[in-house]
């Protein structure tokens, strides 16, 4: 039996997904054929469900990040010395994809396909609930070592943050000529306001509200 190359695999795999993607942005899941995945892909119907046994396990693949470095950057947040810092190069990371239209597409796609299809909602909602979770984390750390001071409890505060973070996605896919970079900042700075934290490394605990 012909010994199969796990990095080849992977990267057969990733090109199956990368050539999916702006298909799925554009039309979505049900107006995206395989045969147009498979040419766009530069590869035969045999090989494409070899990697994939539908349309639809390629969708996921992408929605939950496979074969990404979403699982290694929020384990790199948690183990950060500074988890004020941490707080904010995970939240531009998690909102940087939003200057793609083919990510924000995607997005509102997987959305539209989660209301009608159980499975798939349980793997968003599984993703989803990681960074949040990684998020209240960060910023309990922050309060509790006087880098940050949340206006509300960490868990609502990270839930904001979120919601924040998705709304650039909903924007960008709706919206003409929307400039991500420039809201991703603003995004930064509204945090360092509201959360309370501080640009300066080593700068010292925030100071108090008053």
């Amino acid at each position: 039996m012909r010994k199969v190359d796990p990095a080849r695999y992977r990267a057969k795999r990733r090109n199956v997904m990368n050539a999916a993607a702006p298909l799925f942005a554009a039309r979505g899941l049900d107006g995206t054929s395989t045969t147009e995945i498979r040419r766009a892909a530069g590869i035969s119907s045999g090989a494409l469900f070899h990697y994939f046994p539908n349309k639809r396990a390629i969708l996921v693949a992408l929605l939950t990040d496979e074969g990404g470095d979403n699982a290694e950057r929020i384990a790199a947040a948690r183990a950060h010395d500074d988890p004020w810092t941490a707080l904010l190069e995970l939240v531009e990371h998690l909102a940087a994809p939003s200057a793609s239209p083919v990510a924000a597409g995607l997005v509102m796609e997987g959305l539209r396909q989660a209301r009608r299809d159980p499975e798939l909602a349980e793997a968003l909602e599984a993703d989803s609930s990681c960074e949040l979770e990684t998020l209240t984390h960060l910023v309990s750390r922050a309060a509790r070592e006087g880098r940050a001071d949340p206006v509300l409890s960490a868990e609502a505060t990270a839930i904001w943050i979120q919601t924040l973070v998705g709304a650039l996605f909903l924007r960008a896919a709706t919206e003409p000529g929307f400039d991500a970079a420039a809201h991703i900042r603003e995004l930064r700075s509204l945090l360092v306001r509201v959360v309370g934290g501080t640009e300066v490394r080593g700068a010292g605990p925030a100071r108090p509200r008053g």
